[in-house]
């Protein structure tokens, strides 16, 4: 028999906050994270736009020792998960180690390593490059950064699939603890790729905004939707399985109810055009929480603000929720803190568990105009009422779908 997983900790940096807190009180006054790029001198580029994480500083959150060693990535996950555990009230050194798990993923790890090593290489020659580059600069240093910061010996986990990385790697843990190989896990997702190389390359796919105005950047499921903002931070959360939780006394924010993936097996950038495997993701996670469709009042869209993934996901949900879609209110976090690529599903994932917590739905900000084929609730309003459950999507590159399910804990 399958154990029960719920929420205890949680931890964030974002483009408008530096603790779960920070950012959930600006999302509750619609606060958006973006701006002209400050990360380096965006002259020349069409897009100029991004939602940049500010104030950060390392040395608040870890030795600044380690964290030289680490790049800007790692340090957001170490920062994400110091102020997870301190939430959490976990004390480590009364736990077995060897079943703690962490399970934290990046889409890409560290561009700012490559572009920086490159250059040396070009101008210096291949023995001036840093013997740490590559340790410093794949994806799975940030799993491996917290597992040494908090003593975490059980399992350890990256996963890598583009947009939906955070909401996976959630998803695995949630697999972890429920089926019996760690009790603890810290989940989430990280990211910082707000670089010439980045921004360069997700311009050349005609996936970005090039709007200046930041009212008018990032407007999910709106008519005059024109691409989507490149955001970064992280956000980790302590995954607990429930006797364990129960037995120590800790807070619960929300219990995670099922988990679906599917794959479009269509194309490397653009989902499936009648949105069938984002469907079945919804569907399986549905499924996996054993409840039915109708039961979903309310759904954490990927809604990124592209003309594709905003009618695709629409025509997704219709397709999985039949009629009963026009009774599901939806929004986007991304109209308040752009795209986090791999850390995206994580704090929408810490945004669902608030929602339920605070019985608040947030707004789409900045949604004004609605598409003809769009025709859903997409918040245009903030909403307070009950939150029984929050479904939370991903859609990556690849043609990776993943749908996580939270309920309200009784």
């Amino acid at each position: 028999m399958s154990r029960r997983v719920v929420v205890t900790g949680m931890g964030a940096i974002t483009p408008i906050g530096l603790s779960v807190p920070e950012y959930w009180q600006a999302v509750k006054e619609k606060k958006i994270g973006f701006g002209e790029i400050t990360h380096f001198d965006a002259e020349g580029y069409k897009c100029r736009v991004a939602a940049e994480v500010k104030g950060f500083d390392a040395k608040n959150y870890m030795d600044p020792k380690a964290a030289k060693r680490m790049e800007l990535f790692c340090q957001y996950a170490v920062a994400a998960a110091r102020e997870a555990f301190c939430d959490s009230g976990l004390d480590m050194e009364k736990e077995d180690p060897y079943r703690a798990g962490c399970a934290i993923g990046s889409g890409i790890g560290s561009l700012q390593a490559i572009e920086r090593e490159h250059r040396k290489l070009l101008e210096k020659g291949p023995g001036r490059i840093n013997p740490l580059f590559v340790p410093m600069m794949i994806a799975n240093m940030a799993a491996g950064n917290v597992s040494i910061q908090f003593g975490l010996k059980g399992k350890s986990l990256n996963v890598v699939t583009a947009c939906t990385t955070g909401t996976n790697t959630i998803g695995e843990a949630f697999r972890s603890i429920q089926y019996g190989e760690a009790d603890i896990m810290a989940a989430g997702g990280t990211e910082s790729c707000i670089t010439p190389l980045g921004i360069a390359g997700f311009t050349a796919l005609t996936a970005l905004s090039t709007e200046s105005d930041p009212a008018k950047c990032s407007l999910p499921f709106d008519k005059n939707r024109s691409g989507f903002v490149m955001g970064e931070g992280a956000a980790v959360v302590i995954l607990e399985e429930l006797e364990h939780a129960l037995a120590r006394g800790a807070k619960i924010y929300a219990e995670v109810a099922g988990y679906g993936c599917s794959s479009d097996a269509y194309h490397i950038t653009s989902p499936a055009e009648d949105g069938a495997g984002a469907a079945r993701a919804m569907e399986n996670a549905v499924r996996d929480a054993g409840i039915h469709t109708e039961d979903i009042l309310y759904i954490n869209a990927h809604g990124t603000a592209t003309h594709h993934n905003d009618l695709f996901e629409t025509r997704a949900i219709k397709l999985a929720f039949g009629e009963h879609a026009k009774r599901i209110k939806i929004n986007s976090t991304k109209s308040m803190v752009g795209h986090l690529l791999g850390a995206a599903g994580a704090i929408e994932f810490v945004t669902c568990a608030k929602e339920i917590q605070e019985g608040y739905l947030h707004a789409t900000v900045g949604y004004t105009t609605p598409d003809e084929e769009l025709d859903l609730d997409y918040c245009r309003e903030a909403a307070e009422l009950d939150v029984p459950y929050a479904l939370s999507n991903s859609l990556g590159f690849g043609g990776h779908n993943a749908s996580l399910l939270l309920k309200k804990y009784i």
